[in-house]
């Protein structure tokens, strides 16, 4: 950041504001304090009839990869409207929100992953703008070297592992 967002200055300085402990950006001319917290991912693994479906992703980063349907937030919408947003733009296909399967930090990249589940709405999908293709996988199918983010990978291995049991919950991971 170059310029104060409350009052544009330039006099920008890190520094430990008063009662607090963490390096901050404050501003030396109206004294705002700039937080810089993580991003928020929202994404959901769609299934059906015992099957996942995965998009192979059509941007950067990790083009040509597969991926859990998920991307950021928007200001002013319900994670779970975001997940199913995203199941939208990727695979064009709808579903029913189950519930929240994973949370999955990338603390050097400073984002947090809230990963659902729901079920495919009529089975019906089809491939968004940002997918080069999407397909149902067993969990024998999966590509998991082709596999996009770590974040897939954590709510990949641990729905498996949770359908098994019979037995979903909530997992927490980080890298």
């Amino acid at each position: 950041m170059k310029f104060c967002s409350n009052c544009g200055s330039s006099d920008l300085k890190f520094e430990v504001p008063a009662g607090d402990n963490h390096l901050r950006q404050v501003c030396g001319n109206c004294a705002e304090i700039h937080y810089h917290n993580p991003k928020i991912i929202t994404g959901c693994l769609p299934i059906w009839e015992g099957q996942v479906l995965l998009c192979r992703r059509a941007i950067e980063p990790r083009a040509g990869y597969w991926n859990v349907p998920a991307g950021f937030l928007e200001i002013g919408e319900a994670v779970e409207d975001g997940a199913m947003r995203e199941v939208w733009e990727e695979a064009e296909a709808k579903v029913h929100i189950l519930g929240l399967q994973s949370v999955f930090t990338f603390t050097n990249f400073y984002h947090v992953y809230l990963q659902f589940v729901g079920e495919l709405v009529g089975g019906k999908f089809g491939v968004g703008e940002e997918s080069l293709e999407s397909r149902l996988f067993s969990e024998e199918e999966i590509p998991w070297e082709e596999i996009a983010f770590e974040s897939s990978r954590f709510a990949l291995r641990h729905y498996f592992e949770d359908k098994k049991k019979g037995n979903f919950k909530l997992h927490i991971g980080s890298i």
